[in-house]
């Protein structure tokens, strides 16, 4: 069985599509209806890789050294697989991401990039918590954040070689410590695991001279196992002046020592140059940033029946080089900026279980980062003026136990983390819940904790406003989930509430006249969330999610409300989708707050070939050509088109 890649149909009905080019009031009924017409969310995942996935989770979570298994959390979790990533079309994660789980919400300036520096965008929110990278992107439990500014590097999460994506709404601090603060994401690897050789290969074509290429291969032999890709995108971007370039290279090797211990290794680099042609307020000539990124790690992993766990050392690194640009009708700037930085670390985990439904996990994580930055004249960029260098240093140890009660009706959840840092010193992370299973198929979690993030480099040394003694942002979440299956597991729904009360936020005030980064912000957030999927029969299904915010602060880039809505029709050969996405209540920087609905077509068919199944496809974005903006000043694209071949040997 294969992962068969999304295709878009083309919608004719013209009376539709007028209706909902109507006002965004008029958006909200027809999303709100098509919502009433078909439930479903990221549960249907589950249900949707069960028919098109390749790889058991069974045998993923086997083999791979993770801290723990996040479902048995009292964590809201959502998972991604990689039948919902391919099925998408998107090439970038974000938008999959945005899309699958409700309360997380990504900024965007354009059709193609995210960039860094002045004009970025790809800020990633969940449940409004998110500004100042207080979400924390990781690639198999590694921590992806630039060392100088402490931002995401939103344009290096890519779906090449991804097997599944694991996303936390909550504070997920107690195990990864700073930046974790709003929640988690960890994107997990895809592994060799049948035998011989097998590839893929892909081609994308469409708006914007948009060219998308991926190819993948792997290879398994006994107890040693191989995999490779590559990614390479490009785009003119939909206004002039946004091209954009990606390339992504990633490369994973295991050996299985024998039955309980396995060692391995994986490399991830991405290089990308991203066009900023400023806003439509105050444009930009040649604006750019320039970014090579690259990950490594190695791990060894033990697996025995009474405990499991590991140890991996790992190491990000990155060289930006920007171009600031100059306003229209001024003089060029003539230097170029350049930031170096790295994160690298040891982690060591292991997990017991003494006694029946116990569990006690326990780990320690050390880690060093830091950076540089400098400008240098663009007639000699050999040259350096005064350079920026500096590091920190961070150790932590935490516990965990979990203990389940009346066989397994109720499980206990409690852990705690201690932080030290050579800048703010000890911080302190409780985290308890429970998991109460009332009849076969429901659910009811609570859960609080403490979410933390620690000042940057930039916060703390760099330019006028900076503070050397700021201390970490803090957050208290309290949660609780309700989830309920029924129909033999074929329908699942769930809903979430939850209250933030979040303090220290770092602001910049004037004192003494002049700007400095202090403690001094609050915020309280609360609202709740909805999914629910639907595994109608073999060829149809059906899945949607809701997210309410209420915020007492002025939050960019967090919506008051989100939803997605997405109805799937497989008839033999043919794969169909129909998607519907709304958004009220978003501020973008601008004057007035944004709302905007949209439908979105996918369609596929799959030729079943001696060599392999060969999936041609087409996505249609946007069919209502809904113009819209998320970032004050850049125009969105409207209708877009993408199509292609994906072939499997």
């Amino acid at each position: 069985m294969y992962i068969c890649t999304p295709f878009i149909i083309y919608m004719s009905d013209y009376s539709l599509t007028a209706k909902i080019q109507e006002k965004v009031s008029m958006n909200k009924v027809v999303v709100c209806a098509m919502t009433l017409f078909g439930m479903w969310d990221v549960t249907a995942i589950a249900a949707d890789s069960m028919l098109n996935d390749t790889v058991s989770l069974k045998d993923v979570v086997v083999s791979a050294p993770y801290k723990t298994t996040v479902e048995l959390t009292p964590l809201t979790v959502t998972t991604v697989t990689a039948s919902t990533i391919e099925k998408s079309g998107e090439s970038s994660l974000l938008p999959v991401l945005q899309n699958q789980v409700p309360g997380l919400f990504v900024s965007e300036r354009g059709f193609a990039g995210y960039g860094v520096s002045g004009g970025a965008a790809g800020s990633v929110s969940i449940r409004g918590v998110g500004q100042g990278n207080k979400v924390l992107f990781m690639i198999d439990g590694q921590p992806q954040w630039a060392g100088v500014f402490g931002h995401a590097l939103s344009d290096t999460y890519v779906a090449n070689g991804v097997e599944r994506v694991e996303i936390v709404r909550g504070p997920s601090s107690l195990l990864y410590g700073s930046n974790a603060m709003g929640g988690s994401v960890n994107i997990i690897t895809r592994r060799a695991v049948a035998d011989g050789i097998n590839g893929r290969g892909q081609a994308m074509f469409g708006s914007f001279n948009t060219q998308k290429f991926r190819t993948g291969i792997s290879y398994r032999k006994g107890r040693f196992g191989a995999t490779a890709s590559g990614q390479l995108d490009r785009s003119n971007g939909n206004r002039k002046g946004s091209d954009f370039w990606l390339a992504n290279e990633y490369l994973q090797l295991y050996y299985t020592l024998d039955r309980n211990w396995q060692v391995g290794s994986n490399v991830t680099m991405t290089q990308t140059k991203a066009h900023n042609p400023g806003t439509l307020q105050e444009p930009l000539e040649s604006m750019w940033t320039d970014i090579f990124r690259g990950t490594a790690s190695v791990y060894v992993h033990d697996n025995y029946g009474v405990a499991n766990g590991g140890v991996q050392a790992y190491i990000s690194w990155g060289a930006h080089t920007v171009d600031d640009g100059w306003s229209v009708g001024e003089e060029p700037t003539d230097y170029l900026f350049h930031s170096h930085d790295y994160n690298m670390g040891v982690t060591a985990f292991q997990t017991i279980h003494p006694w029946e439904a116990g569990d006690i996990s326990a780990g320690i994580d050390f880690v060093h980062w830091g950076g540089s930055t400098w400008n240098s004249p663009k007639a000699d960029p050999g040259m350096r003026d005064d350079r920026f260098k500096e590091y920190e240093n961070e150790i932590a140890g935490y516990v965990m136990v979990q203990q389940g009660f009346f066989d397994n009706l109720l499980d206990v959840n409690a852990g705690v983390r201690l932080q030290h840092s050579s800048q703010y010193g000890n911080v302190w992370v409780p985290q308890a819940g429970f998991i109460v299973k009332p009849t076969d198929g429901s659910s009811v979690k609570f859960s609080w904790g403490k979410g933390f993030r620690a000042p940057n480099l930039r916060e703390l040394y760099l330019y006028p406003p900076h503070n050397p003694d700021l201390r970490p942002e803090r957050l208290w979440n309290y949660e609780v989930e309700l989830r309920q299956k029924a129909l033999g597991g074929h329908l699942d729904m769930g809903v979430s509430f939850y209250f933030i009360d979040g303090k220290d936020m770092i602001q910049t005030q004037r004192v003494d006249g002049r700007p400095r980064n202090m403690n001094v912000g609050r915020f309280i957030n609360k609202g709740f969330e909805i999914d629910a999927s639907y595994l109608i029969n073999s060829r149809w299904h059906v899945m949607a999610n809701y997210s309410y915010l209420h915020t007492d602060a002025e939050v960019l880039y967090a919506p008051k409300n989100k939803l997605f809505a997405r109805v799937g029709y497989t008839p033999g050969q043919w794969d169909f989708s129909a998607e519907a996405v709304s958004i009220w209540g978003l501020l973008t920087g601008g004057p007035e707050k944004s709302d905007y609905a949209m439908v979105n077509l996918r369609g596929a068919y799959t030729l079943d070939r001696s060599d392999g199944p060969v999936t041609l496809f087409l996505k249609l974005d946007n069919i209502n050509n809904k113009h819209y903006e998320i970032t004050y000043g850049c125009p969105m694209p409207g209708f877009t088109m993408m199509g292609g071949v994906d072939f499997r040997f």
